[in-house]
């Protein structure tokens, strides 16, 4: 396959899978005095004994690199009111540190990592293992910790490059 037409399928399968709404997620984690964040919408239930869950995130960025020092990590299930968190939390090259100010959160107890305020439930976990996947790795995670929220928000989807409220 050339490099060409490689890339127009690369732009087909994009165009293809923003079609399938996803639930739009934040995973973040504490690397010594750092909180990282995210917006994943690649989040999936994989077991119920024992609870695990996965995420994917780009071989190369700074949360990817923050696994290989610590194991524990947390997925907030974003409502309809973060909006603009979840797109902040998205957007490539954003700075490391201060990516939480003005996102409301609060600590998790088991993994350390920042709970987005503004979610629907959290997941605590600790990492199981991480295989590469092309251009990003796959994370899987025994749960260690599950709440739900209280909020009545609804939830955040991404569909056709957009995230929306439910």
């Amino acid at each position: 396959m050339s490099a060409a037409a490689s890339e127009d399928l690369v732009e087909r399968y994009r165009a293809t899978m923003g079609r399938l709404p996803g639930g739009v997620t934040v995973v973040s984690v504490r690397q010594g005095r750092l909180d990282l964040a995210m917006t994943a919408t690649a989040v999936a239930s994989v077991s119920l004994r024992p609870p695990m869950v996965l995420f994917c995130v780009y071989t190369d960025a700074r949360l990817r690199e923050a696994l290989d020092e610590v194991d524990t990590w947390a997925v907030s299930i974003l409502d309809g009111s973060a909006v603009v968190a979840a797109e902040r939390l998205a957007m490539p090259g954003r700075p490391a540190f201060g990516q939480l100010i003005g996102v409301p959160h609060h600590t998790g107890e088991h993994s350390g990592a920042a709970l987005i305020d503004a979610a629907q439930g959290w997941l605590e976990c600790r990492t199981a293992w991480i295989k590469n996947a092309g251009d990003h790795d796959v994370v899987v995670g025994e749960v260690i910790d599950a709440r739900t929220g209280t909020t009545g928000a609804g939830g955040l989807v991404h569909h056709l490059g957009r995230v929306r409220a439910l």
